[in-house]
């Protein structure tokens, strides 16, 4: 394990350093200019969007509104990478690296919304669902299926086993707090058998139950949590200006990036920001496809909000509450979810510490079942079988036991290589179908500028076999 874990660092550090960095800044800053700032221009519409209402099919079932599509996402996105990984953000790269996290935030706020618009385009019905995401676009637009394929395995391997470990993990070093010599005992197999069962009692309830879940666990904790953020920093509001000014001195701290770029503020933000927000993996589009609304880009918009909601506001809320609190965080010491504890505790005593533990465990099983649900669509891509189906699901249950007594370094490591790997793969086919976006976008605004409720006949912009062709319907 020490020598898989060695090798995983390395691949890790080259990956984050010479290629991703350079991918997704360059990726995002190139959709921010193309759609002249979509993610700014048009956030009104995305929040009118994300507000209407669930419609009904033929036989009576609510379809999945903008709103359940945008809280499956966000479930998956807010999830213990806003709390965990900011503080080992912090720890290893400085305050700077929040820095870093904003600006990934803002630009990627246009690969998201690249992303989720061409995930709506080329959505498919199976069994009564529209399900889609970059498997389906790779498939149908590039027409290469065996892309499809790869991106899927990736996928799978980040989420239902990657990052649903790391989950996992983290709800079980949250209890170390309370239970003296917690990995010696009993107690990290003992939750990993709980979360286990109450994963499977929801994924194997279908789409439906996932968006309830996800439709009422994110919102309310989100709003705790942030509301939490509110109060500490109007605690310490004297404090405030010189904690803005630190993050940024550190974010250009030329002499620590000199010590090693590979541990430096601009590459663990980027890092941490892409684990936190996702904006360009290629992961909420999955979530996007699912929705039921009248023009692509309706969704794409809201998919931006979940970016910004996750970084801009819940990340945020964590990093300022670690930064006032006067307690540092050490890389391999004091970091993780330790780290927040003792930072809150600071703060505002130890019911704080309860409090950020309850956090932990909502958000992350609310990013269980998000996880789960990306990594479902893609082996219904690869293979439409029940029987695959429900082995896959077992498994997925099995790595979520496991995770709970998972090594840390190793949990995040094979979350970090499998993210980025994903990453790679879905910015070369965003930014080669990014054009069939853009033609979206200017078809949505022309309907907008003359005055119409937009809807899309994907005829119209030349693009044929897909659920938006209603003239071959």
């Amino acid at each position: 394990m020490a020598v898989l874990n060695d090798i995983l660092s390395k691949v890790n550090d080259v990956m984050y350093t010479y290629i991703l960095i350079v991918l997704l800044v360059g990726t995002g800053l190139y959709f921010t200019i193309r759609t002249r700032c979509v993610q700014f221009r048009l956030l009104k519409d995305g929040i009118k969007s994300m507000l209407g209402k669930a419609e009904t099919d033929e036989d009576g079932n609510k379809k999945v509104s903008s709103f359940q599509a945008l809280m499956i996402s966000t479930a998956s996105r807010v999830g213990t990478g806003n709390i965990a990984g900011i503080a080992t953000a912090i720890a290893a790269g400085g305050p700077g690296a929040v820095f870093w996290m904003w600006v990934t935030a803002v630009i990627g706020g246009a690969s998201a919304f690249i992303e989720s618009t061409l995930a709506q385009v080329y959505k498919v019905k199976q069994d009564g669902q529209f399900r889609g995401g970059p498997s389906y676009y790779m498939e149908k637009a590039l027409g290469k299926r065996w892309l499809g394929i790869l991106f899927s395995i990736l996928l799978i391997i980040c989420f239902a086993y990657g990052f649903n470990g790391l989950q996992a993990y983290n709800m079980s070093s949250a209890l170390q707090y309370y239970i003296p010599n917690y990995s010696e005992t009993m107690m990290p197999m003992i939750l990993g058998i709980v979360l286990a069962v109450a994963t499977a009692f929801v994924i194997w309830g279908g789409v439906h139950r996932i968006g309830f879940i996800s439709s009422v666990v994110v919102p309310v904790m989100a709003c705790a949590y942030i509301l939490m953020g509110v109060v500490t920093m109007v605690m310490h509001i004297k404090e405030l200006p010189v904690v803005f000014a630190t993050i940024v001195k550190s974010a250009f701290d030329v002499k620590a990036m000199m010590g090693g770029f590979a541990g430096s503020a601009v590459v663990i933000g980027i890092k941490r920001g892409l684990f936190s927000n996702e904006a360009g993996m290629g992961s909420a589009p999955n979530a996007s496809a699912s929705a039921d609304v009248a023009h692509p880009v309706q969704q794409g918009l809201v998919q931006v909000i979940s970016v910004f909601i996750d970084t801009l506001l819940i990340c945020s809320s964590t990093a300022m509450m670690l930064l006032v609190s006067g307690v540092e965080g050490v890389s391999g010491k004091l970091d993780g979810i330790p780290y927040v504890q003792q930072a809150i505790s600071a703060n505002v005593g130890n019911w704080g510490i309860h409090f950020i533990t309850f956090s932990i465990f909502a958000f992350a099983f609310s990013s269980l079942i998000g996880n789960y649900y990306y990594a479902e669509s893609n082996i219904l891509f690869i293979k439409n079988n029940k029987v695959l189906l429900n082995v896959f699901r077992v498994t997925c249950v099995i790595a979520i036991f496991l995770g709970a007594q998972a090594d840390f370094s190793l949990a995040w490591n094979v979350a970090d290589v499998t993210m980025g790997f994903m990453a790679i793969v879905n910015i070369v086919s965003i930014l080669l179908l990014g054009g069939i976006a853009i033609k979206v976008l200017k078809h949505y605004e022309e309907q907008k500028k003359d005055g119409k409720e937009p809807s899309f006949d994907a005829e119209e912009i030349g693009i044929v076999g897909t659920v938006w062709n209603k003239k071959s319907e």
